[in-house]
């Protein structure tokens, strides 16, 4: 049954924005996979003369959408060798505010299905020590498959609870914590059938676990990454006003300007003042992106 309080919800937050997202349907985007294309114009083309027509995603420097195609991307000879990855446009974000550099030691906290450990693999050239944890044994085996088609080859992966993170004994430079949150309606039909406000605040409270969890092996001067695709405050703004005021971690700011996309998050959300530090977070709304909801927070230790 359709929770009727929710879509109220949604409409008192968006306003007249409320009716662009009713009509939205995501654009398809690609990510070319630095690690098998030196080039994307000639992955591009490559794929134009096969009947694929593409649009450049301005905020991303390999990211294109897919403005039409006459066959299906994810069965296209060059998706099995490898040389792009299907993964929607602001989901490419959080790998590339993390920013790893090839020397680092880095930790996916939720590895699976792949795009973002892939592309954290390549914005270290393949290099450095990437690991990705997924606590869903039978999700292992499609990651490893994405692991194995785009050429990764500087990943390890355990399949281990990243509340348990601490038992492999080691100490990351960065780490990605895309969390497991409520999503969001615009990639789930059923979503106003099965959400409440009580499993956002249920849902908040295992991402504060992971993100304790997190900073327990961050290394000292060390960067996280904390995103979901969810609209909920409870899940965002709430639980970085909880880190700020609980954790050993420094907010660092996110320039919309810098990215060409989205906006500061805000520190004052559904009559709640949370701390100012909180403004410093990046907001992306789908009625003003076109793309996916997500929500991005930056901390150093």
């Amino acid at each position: 049954m359709v929770n009727e309080k929710l879509i109220q919800r949604y409409k008192d937050l968006f306003g007249d924005g409320w009716k662009i997202i009713q009509k939205m349907e995501l654009r398809q985007s690609i990510r070319v996979n630095t690690l098998k294309m030196a080039d994307d114009k000639q992955l591009i083309s490559r794929l134009e003369k096969e009947g694929a027509k593409f649009s450049k995603v301005p905020f991303l420097p390999h990211g294109y959408y897919v403005d039409s195609s006459r066959f299906s991307l994810g069965a296209a000879p060059e998706y099995l060798f490898g040389y792009y990855y299907i993964q929607e446009a602001a989901s490419q974000l959080p790998a590339l505010i993390l920013n790893p550099d090839k020397k680092d030691i880095v930790l996916d906290m939720a590895a699976a299905p792949g795009g973002k450990l892939t592309q954290l693999a390549e914005l270290m050239e393949n290099q450095g020590v990437l690991i990705g944890l997924e606590k869903m044994k039978h999700r292992i085996p499609s990651l490893r498959n994405s692991i194995e088609r785009l050429g990764v080859s500087n990943s390890v992966i355990y399949n281990l609870d990243a509340l348990d993170v601490s038992s492999l004994g080691l100490k990351f430079d960065k780490i990605l914590l895309d969390a497991p949150c409520s999503g969001n309606f615009l990639v789930d039909n059923t979503w106003f059938d099965k959400r409440t406000v009580e499993q956002f605040k249920d849902r908040s409270e295992l991402q504060k676990s992971l993100l304790k969890a997190a900073s327990s092996v961050l290394k000292e001067g060390g960067t996280l990454v904390y995103s979901t695709c969810s609209m909920e405050p409870e899940e965002n703004e709430f639980v970085v006003d909880w880190v700020i005021e609980n954790l050993d971690l420094k907010i660092e700011k996110i320039n919309p300007e810098k990215i060409d996309i989205g906006e500061s998050a805000s520190a004052n959300i559904n009559g709640k003042s949370l701390n100012k530090d909180v403004s410093c977070c990046l907001r992306i709304w789908p009625h003003k992106t076109k793309t996916q909801p997500f929500f991005i927070a930056k901390f150093r230790k």
